[in-house]
């Protein structure tokens, strides 16, 4: 069955720029709101029912699924960067061979971590002193999660690959039946209703392995009903034999973005325990605020992740303007969607943060001060994200990671530490603003004056001519194109090398 060429509407190569990257970028906010959204109402269900050591197994095994998911976010990112160039330069061979090896790859490296993580899973909680009441609750829970895994990572693997190949539209169409199938499910399995068994605990996990595998299965069964480009069908197999060049790719270029996420959480870490140490008023006033901070930063997380895709596309197709005017336009939409969400938190701070605190409590006071000091810092972290997305698009990844562990390991955990004598807690809140100002101008520096645009994915024969496929009915094409002259110290013009 031949594939169908790709459609117009996941071009990401042409078209006004800025309502480009919008229109891309909606369908990813939207789909990382649902998640929350999905989040915050099984907690609900689970806290409010079945009481605070069982919200306690879920916090602990869900930390354990985050951690597992953010391994691979790195990967995941290169095998989308690696795809949208393949389509920005009409070679869908090369994005379909991406496609196959990627798959193999996460489909492989899921069911792994579940044959290794089922046994373990007690003993993982007791490593994270999970508490003795909540240790049985978590272990079922767990395990179902465990299982649960190579569905998550393939759904995770789909939607990010067809992102690559400018289509947000669908993954967020198939993640919203995921999180209403979730949703409904929950109490369903909670506590057996109609003709659902009762599983307790287990039955919020249950809901979440059975929504994600009716929604992959649907997920799949569209993209082969719609002969979609990167359908892999049965005369294909061999496409999703690992190809080594590609391979090493998704590890080189994914683990230095992996290792980012890393680098946050345990920042995070750094800092909460450094907020435990000011007291539980203190303490639960920061727990509020970084509720609003999860709902702050989603449009630029979702700016990026579309600025990177758009980016990757027009470096395969050779566009460089175009790259660069992504660049601008995710900055602007940053500050207008960010910027209208602080102002309107600043405003409304005292009741949001009652949604969070009990009528009454002097954390609330506490959140206000603090919030008011750091949100503004989501406009800075904003740039940041959606300039690095831009620089990652053709395979520099090194330097992001850099960035950012100076900013957070070189300002903002040592600012939090060393300036307390001087500021008391306030030295936690300023940090944000600090080390968020830093990693802004090193970012802007680096796509100034650094030699982001030189970087490959596949090193440096991959501008190598490659011809388009028939079905596009294109002439043969280069997989990169070279970018814009560049010049010297004195003024002159020149070509960066190939490498």
């Amino acid at each position: 069955m031949p594939a169908r060429p790709p459609q117009r509407d996941r071009r990401l190569t042409e078209g006004p720029v800025a309502r480009t990257l919008v229109v891309f970028a909606l369908p990813i906010l939207a789909g990382n709101v649902l998640q929350s959204l999905n989040g915050s109402v099984n907690a609900v269900w689970v806290g409010r029912f079945l009481g605070e050591a069982a919200l306690t197994a879920t916090t602990n095994a869900n930390n354990i699924l985050f951690f597992l998911l953010g391994s691979v976010f790195g990967v995941g990112m290169a095998a989308t960067i690696l795809v949208a160039q393949a389509m920005g330069a009409r070679d869908l061979a090369q994005a379909r061979r991406v496609m196959g090896t990627s798959a193999t790859f996460f489909i492989g490296t899921a069911v792994a971590i579940a044959a290794v993580g089922l046994p373990l899973a007690r003993h993982i909680l007791v490593w994270m002193d999970t508490p003795a009441d909540a240790l049985p609750l978590a272990e079922a829970y767990l395990r179902v999660i465990f299982l649960a895994v190579p569905v998550l990572f393939a759904f995770t693997f789909v939607s990010a690959v067809l992102r690559g190949a400018g289509d947000a539209r669908t993954p967020f169409l198939f993640l919203a039946g995921v999180v209403v199938l979730d949703i409904a499910l929950n109490p369903l399995l909670l506590f057996g209703l109609g003709p659902f068994p009762e599983l307790g605990i287990a039955g919020a996990a249950t809901a979440t392995l059975l929504a994600n595998v009716i929604g992959l299965a649907a997920l799949l069964a569209h993209l082969r009903r719609r002969r979609h480009p990167l359908w892999i069908g049965r005369g294909e197999r061999r496409l999703l034999v690992p190809d080594p060049k590609i391979l090493r790719a998704l590890v080189v270029k994914g683990v230095p973005m992996g290792l980012q996420m890393v680098l946050i959480s345990l920042s995070m870490i750094a800092l909460i325990s450094m907020v435990n140490g000011f007291g539980s008023g203190t303490a639960a006033g920061y727990g509020a605020a970084l509720q609003l901070w999860t709902y702050v930063q989603m449009p630029a997380m979702a700016i990026g992740a579309a600025a990177s895709s758009m980016a990757a596309q027009n470096v395969g197709a050779g566009r460089w303007p175009r790259v660069h005017a992504t660049a601008r336009a995710g900055v602007a939409c940053n500050f207008a969607m960010t910027g209208t969400l602080v102002v309107a938190i600043v405003l409304l701070d005292r009741l949001a943060l009652r949604l969070f605190l009990p009528p009454g409590s002097e954390a609330v006071e506490i959140a206000r001060h603090l919030n008011h000091i750091a949100i503004w810092s989501f406009l800075f972290f904003g740039v940041t994200f959606v300039v690095s997305g831009v620089v990652r698009s053709t395979g520099a990844v090194v330097p992001p990671l850099l960035m950012l562990g100076l900013a957070l390991w070189g300002v903002r955990v040592p600012f939090a530490k060393f300036a307390q004598p001087w500021l008391g807690a306030d030295a936690l809140w300023w940090a944000f603003p600090v080390s968020s100002a830093v990693s802004m101008g090193l970012s802007l520096a680096y796509y100034r004056w650094g030699g982001w645009r030189r970087a490959r994915m596949l090193g440096p024969d991959q501008a190598e001519p490659v011809a388009a496929p028939a079905e596009l009915g294109t002439q043969p094409t280069t997989v990169l194109a070279d970018p814009p002259p560049e010049p010297d110290a004195g003024g002159t013009a020149r070509t960066p090398p190939r490498g």
